[in-house]
């Protein structure tokens, strides 16, 4: 893990404006945001192509799927918190259902928003777009694989919805990484329980493998950067070899990372689980730091469930 650190929406919009010059399809359609989802970057090079929908989510998604309909690859892109909430039935109705080739990339997901408080904190959106059928869900860990992520969901055809986030976060994977939709990675060997995380919690499940070594517990770390289509494969052998799962996310434990993971093993290979994220509840105000510890998202957090699991593996 390096201590360069980028903030995913930044990936994102280097990412977009290089699509942008090679394939001329690429439009990016933002809701008065693009300084904050960093859609501004594509704007300033391709202003022909950029198109500012103002604050109306819902035209903004039912646009994109007009220029989808006539060969265009729409990027869309605004808060997590709007993407999911506001345009809900356009993204339903006019993405999903037909299948449209409309890229749903949302910024500010999580709690890490910060000061802006539970209304702007989305902690529902990733349970959300996984129930809607047709619908790829991406989230990425780093900028790395938010390169990767981006350029895959250019490539693939169909709806995708990609999650990013506000702050800066540590760099994860090397320059070389290839992201893969559908494919899950095993970041750290372990044979005692699984760490299982998506998104911003891969670090901090890195550092909690490392405390846990400290004291002789052997903790596996496998990052999951596709919720929809979830390796199964990945999941179920690390079920099978370690025994016991702790999920890892930066969003409800109610139909995320934790709910598809949970549902795979039950009906596929029942272990301990334990299930780390928002306990069914809003977000609240204050610093991002301050609300990771307060939501229990910290790396001593991730080692107390690992503890946890451990016992209930053993009984």
């Amino acid at each position: 893990m390096s201590s360069n650190m980028i903030a995913t929406r930044d990936a994102y919009g280097e990412t977009l404006a290089e699509l942008g010059a090679e394939n001329g399809d690429i439009v990016a359609l933002d809701a008065d945001l693009s300084g904050s989802t960093k859609t501004g970057v594509f704007a300033k090079k391709f202003p022909e192509r950029f198109f500012n929908m103002g604050i109306a989510e819902a035209n903004m998604v039912g646009t994109a799927a007009g220029l989808a309909a006539v060969g265009k690859i729409p990027f869309v892109s605004t808060f997590a918190i709007f993407a999911v909430g506001r345009a809900w039935e356009q993204v339903r109705q006019s993405v999903a259902y037909p299948k449209a080739n409309v890229k749903i990339v949302a910024t500010h997901g999580g709690v890490t928003v910060g000061e802006d408080g539970g209304s702007h904190q989305s902690v529902e959106d990733i349970a959300i777009m996984r129930a809607v059928p047709n619908m790829t869900v991406i989230v990425p860990a780093d900028g790395v694989e938010t390169r990767g992520a981006i350029r895959a969901a250019a490539a693939c055809k169909g709806p995708v919805y990609v999650r990013l986030g506000r702050n800066k976060v540590p760099t994860i994977f090397p320059p070389e990484h290839r992201f893969e939709i559908g494919k899950g990675c095993e970041l750290r060997p372990g044979t005692d329980l699984t760490l299982v995380t998506t998104g911003l919690m891969t670090a901090p499940a890195l550092a909690a493998a490392e405390l846990l070594a400290k004291e002789g517990i052997s903790a596996r770390v496998v990052h999951i950067g596709t919720i929809k289509p979830l390796d199964q494969e990945i999941i179920l052998k690390a079920a099978r070899e370690t025994g016991a799962i702790v999920t890892a996310e930066e969003h409800s434990i109610i139909g995320g990372l934790g709910g598809a993971v949970a549902e795979l093993l039950g009906e596929e290979h029942p272990v301990p689980v334990r299930r780390v994220g928002v306990r069914d509840r809003f977000g609240t105000s204050g610093k991002a730091e301050e609300l990771l510890k307060y939501f229990g998202l910290t790396p001593e957090d991730l080692a107390e469930a690992a503890r946890e699991v451990l016992a209930r593996k053993r009984v």
